[in-house]
């Protein structure tokens, strides 16, 4: 025996349409049909345009944990013009600052923001990029929530092995790691604390102060050779380059770690630049030098092999 029909429900007043423009969209008093427009394609390369992928750089600014800033306008000219001639992208990273902060919520930061530039997620409530005004960077990433990790870049990378598997998410690999005029301490002296007596003596005092707790210059947080550091060969990438100035104090403790990676039994390359007759961080203060174009020039040639 036949079911008896069933008459449809009683068309509902919100099923009233408002608007329609077929074959485009229909506007009903309690939604939106859209029909066209509506295609979503992923972010990819485009042969047609040239469009490709470019590498990310991860920046973390200098100063000594205390001054500095992603939003700093010498930091921000400066990556203007690296990103255009390297052609990556930058993400300059805005950690906590010492003494409000002190070491190691820099590093804990430091971090975080690279397991951030690496999620497929990023979601914004955590994390917020703040666009730079031209194409490839830098684009600034704001402070993550504190409490974090408060161990983490110990000498600005994960450690891992030489194929970048640092213990990131989602498969993420770090191809290299640049190093520019580091600021390694230690008890053992080494020629280059000569250039400048006082500059190294107020180096030593800075991080007593940027860092309470530390146990003094053989800390493993700013000592990357003593015992309770993360040994140099398990670093989590394939090549390294260290930048150094010739007038620097600090330029022989940059020296040693190119040394002492090399020596470790890590199986990456490593390489090592060092700028005739300039001091710290001279790119900044003077970027049109012809020292600081040639360091550009190896960093980006770095960076694009």
């Amino acid at each position: 025996m036949a079911a008896a029909p069933v008459a449809p429900p009683p068309a509902s007043a919100d099923d009233e349409i408002v608007y329609e423009s077929m074959p485009c969209i229909r506007v009903y008093k309690n939604r939106v049909e859209r029909y066209f427009g509506t295609e979503f394609v992923a972010a990819s390369t485009d042969a047609a345009t040239g469009a490709a992928k470019l590498p990310i750089l991860v920046y973390y600014h200098g100063g000594g944990f205390c001054l500095g800033s992603a939003f700093n306008p010498t930091f921000h000219a400066y990556f203007n013009t690296f990103a255009g001639l390297a052609n990556v992208l930058v993400v300059s990273v805005e950690y906590r600052l010492a003494p409000e902060h002190p070491v190691p919520a820099a590093y804990a930061d430091s971090w975080d923001a690279l397991a951030w530039v690496v999620s497929p997620s990023r979601r914004p409530c955590r994390r917020r990029l703040q666009p730079g005004p031209v194409d490839r960077g830098p684009r600034r990433l704001l402070p993550p929530l504190p409490g974090r990790r408060e161990r983490g870049l110990q000498h600005r990378a994960p450690h891992g092995d030489a194929r970048g598997r640092g213990g990131l998410a989602h498969g993420a690999r770090i191809r290299g790691l640049v190093m520019i005029h580091p600021y390694f301490l230690g008890t053992d002296k080494v020629p280059s604390d000569d250039l400048s007596p006082e500059v190294r003596e107020s180096l030593g005092s800075l991080w007593r102060v940027m860092c309470p707790t530390t146990t003094g210059e053989d800390d493993p947080l700013i000592n990357p050779f003593v015992d309770g550091a993360q040994p140099l060969a398990s670093l989590a990438c394939g090549r390294v380059l260290v930048c150094v100035g010739e007038g620097d104090v600090l330029r022989d403790r940059g020296r040693a770690y190119y040394d002492r990676l090399r020596a470790s039994g890590w199986p990456g390359e490593a390489e090592i630049w060092q700028a005739p007759g300039k001091g710290h961080t001279f790119h900044l203060l003077e970027p049109s030098c012809e020292e600081a174009v040639a360091q550009d020039k190896v960093i980006s040639d770095f960076l694009n092999r």
